[in-house]
């Protein structure tokens, strides 16, 4: 029983208040860090602070924080956050496409 009602509580994802400000474009609510995990990443290494860098650590680990950041364009992210990011995670390689490129590939699906 104690179980199953632990089950419950962690299938339901729901990203910190302290993230509203980060997701402006977004309806905050309707947020989920597993689901929208690629935009929680990108907003968050832009425009996040430290404690949000840590809370992304915390929740999807480094290795797939490494990943989500490795499989986005680099062109998703400021410069200086995302050598930041690399420097922090270890990061040698980046997907160097332009954002024309992404649209093209997202038409074509």
């Amino acid at each position: 029983m104690l179980k199953s009602r632990y089950m419950a509580k962690t299938k339901k994802s729901k990203l910190p208040e302290m993230f509203r400000y980060l997701m402006w474009s977004y309806k905050f609510s309707k947020v989920n860090p597993k689901e929208d995990a690629e935009r929680v990443v990108v907003n968050t290494i832009n425009y996040g602070q430290w404690e949000h860098w840590q809370w992304l650590a915390r929740y999807y680990g480094r290795e797939k924080l490494k990943k989500i950041i490795t499989n986005l364009a680099a062109s998703e992210f400021r410069p200086s956050a995302l050598w930041l990011a690399s420097l922090l995670l270890g990061i040698k390689k980046m997907r160097y496409a332009s954002r024309s490129d992404k649209i093209k590939a997202a038409r074509n699906l």
